[in-house]
């Protein structure tokens, strides 16, 4: 196996689930099961297979259902960040969970789905972390490896792996997947209360140290209902 940067992941699963509703009207969106499984599990399964020992989870709605879930899992060891009184965004997430994370530590969306190509994604971040020029590297997946995804797209990429933001009106051919490493350098001066983790990426983007790497694999967006079926019937072929 090879070395990851981190041996620490935080898995964002506080959010709304407004898009999924009308499932998540009676639970949270990172409980919704696609092929026979959570997706918040989805995601810690692929942790656990990499060898990632530890996952912070922020919890906020409906918190009480996702926390008695994840309490019967034993690997990785579960760190919850609490976030019931207030949520905080991505952003207001990770700096609250702040203490629990290393550096650097990885960073995914709960409800990520996703098939690895010859190494696992957080192998593919790690082979190409470099924190002398890194603030955070990001997991970027062509358009013809996003299964589910409609949108005009996220990032450019120069030959260095440097990301530039997709300008208005127009195409860009990586798509973030949800997936980073960061270093706590980007967290630094970090706003009060709730703000998105693009605050942190602006100024990355700014300084030159906001980074991207092409994924090997194929990722899939499940954020409606709607979206479900086609992804469990493209696991089912695997």
């Amino acid at each position: 196996m090879s070395k990851l940067a981190s041996d620490t992941a935080m898995v964002l699963a506080a959010g709304m689930g407004k898009r999924m509703r009308p499932l998540t009207a009676t639970q949270p969106k990172p409980m919704v099961r696609v092929a026979g499984k959570a997706l918040v599990d989805h995601a810690l399964d692929k942790l656990a297979d990499a060898g990632v020992a530890r996952a912070v989870v922020n919890v906020h709605y409906l918190a009480d259902s996702i926390e008695a879930h994840l309490a019967e899992r034993k690997h990785p060891q579960i760190i919850i960040s609490d976030e019931r009184e207030q949520l905080l965004e991505t952003g207001g997430g990770i700096v609250k969970a702040a203490e629990h994370l290393p550096d650097p530590f990885f960073c995914l969306n709960s409800d990520n789905i996703w098939l690895d190509g010859p190494v696992n994604a957080f192998a593919d971040l790690s082979a190409f972390w470099d924190a002398d020029k890194m603030d955070a590297l990001l997991l970027l997946v062509t358009h013809k490896a996003a299964h589910n995804f409609s949108g005009k797209g996220d990032f450019h990429m120069d030959a260095e792996g440097q990301l530039r933001r997709r300008q208005s009106g127009r195409i860009a051919p990586y798509i973030f997947t949800g997936i980073q490493l960061i270093s706590t350098r980007l967290m630094r001066d970090a706003p009060d209360g709730a703000f998105s983790t693009n605050v942190f990426w602006t100024r990355a983007i700014e300084e030159g140290r906001l980074y991207g790497t092409a994924f090997t694999g194929q990722w899939f967006e499940v954020g409606t209902p709607q979206a479900i079926r086609p992804t469990e019937e493209a696991l089912s072929e695997v």
